[in-house]
């Protein structure tokens, strides 16, 4: 009997979702030393950010590697998060610090995210439209791609004045200690309003899972619906990107952790075992880390090594198939 309740992927997330609410129970009451509203001030702001990020990377990269047919590539493989910190020092160069420093940090967030969901779709249809690459090109060119933003990015972040690169919401590098808090609402409204979009897809993303040919042949408008999809991975990396800074293998990890837990493809339990899987990683790391080990390492330090090793395992076992 319990066994096989145990292979429903139903018990299977609602397993995970015990270990998250744990580690959120974790994270807001161990080594409690002050009293809970300055606890609440800063660690529910700490937590908020890591909900919002993990929902953000663990949705995003299911959905891209639903319109990519890949387990091996990811938003942030194809360089899309390093893409937000590019357009993040365009939008500085283009509209100058003085006037932007002017403008509401959510009005700036929210002219980036437009930025960013117009140059990701045109990013995404250079590189997965007309003839059908390999995937070891497509891993090729998304790192090509991630260096060329990056390095744009450094070389527009020196042209800038320091006082407009004051103002620069984007991080560039991943860190889950020291996370964006004066974006948070403005975040929220963002994921709100790329799970609103996502409702709008939602029936179609198993059947796109079966491939481009099988989902035209099931009367799915597959052109339309993949680019709604891909704008709505626009936001949510966008999201991430501006809470804890771009990175590369976290999604990677956290998404093949769902499929692999679920032993689904369905996305009614990838989805929630996604997020799921990201809240243990950050939220849980943070409290294994800082409360229990008292440690100084890095948890992004940690999640990257362990995505990157899971990467070359995925890839090394794609080569032998």
């Amino acid at each position: 009997m319990v066994m096989s309740l145990w292979r429903q992927p139903a018990a299977r997330v609602g397993l995970l979702a015990v270990v998250a609410v744990l580690c959120v129970i974790g994270f807001m009451t161990l080594n409690v030393q002050t009293d809970w509203v300055f606890i609440l001030e800063h660690r529910g702001s700490r937590l908020l950010a890591l909900l919002l990020t993990a929902c953000a990377i663990g949705v995003s990269t299911v959905l891209f590697q639903t319109i990519t047919h890949s387990r091996l590539l990811t938003p942030a493989l194809m360089g899309f998060d390093v893409l937000f910190v590019l357009v993040n020092t365009l939008v500085l160069l283009v509209w100058g610090g003085a006037e932007l420093a002017a403008w509401p940090p959510s009005l700036r967030f929210a002219v980036q995210v437009l930025v960013m969901v117009a140059v990701a779709l045109l990013a995404f249809r250079l590189l997965f439209s007309g003839s059908v690459r390999s995937l070891h090109l497509m891993i090729l060119l998304g790192m090509l791609a991630g260096m060329l933003f990056r390095e744009l990015a450094e070389l527009g972040a020196r042209v800038l004045d320091p006082s407009e690169f004051g103002i620069s919401s984007g991080v560039r590098q991943a860190s889950f200690n020291r996370v964006n808090t004066s974006l948070l609402w403005a975040s929220s409204l963002g994921l709100a309003l790329a799970g609103l979009l996502l409702l709008r897809w939602r029936r179609y993303l198993d059947v796109l899972s079966l491939g481009r040919d099988i989902a035209i042949n099931l009367g799915v408008a597959h052109g339309r619906v993949v680019l709604g999809i891909m704008a709505v991975v626009a936001i949510m990396v966008s999201v991430a990107t501006v809470l804890v800074g771009p990175t590369l293998f976290f999604g990677l990890l956290i998404a093949n952790l769902a499929y692999w837990f679920t032993g689904t493809q369905r996305h009614r339990w990838t989805l929630p075992a996604s997020v799921l899987a990201g809240i243990i990683c950050l939220v849980g790391g943070q409290v294994l880390l800082e409360h229990l080990l008292s440690s100084t390492l890095p948890l992004a330090l940690v999640i990257e090594l362990a995505g990157g090793l899971l990467f070359i395992a995925l890839l090394l076992r794609g080569v032998r198939q």
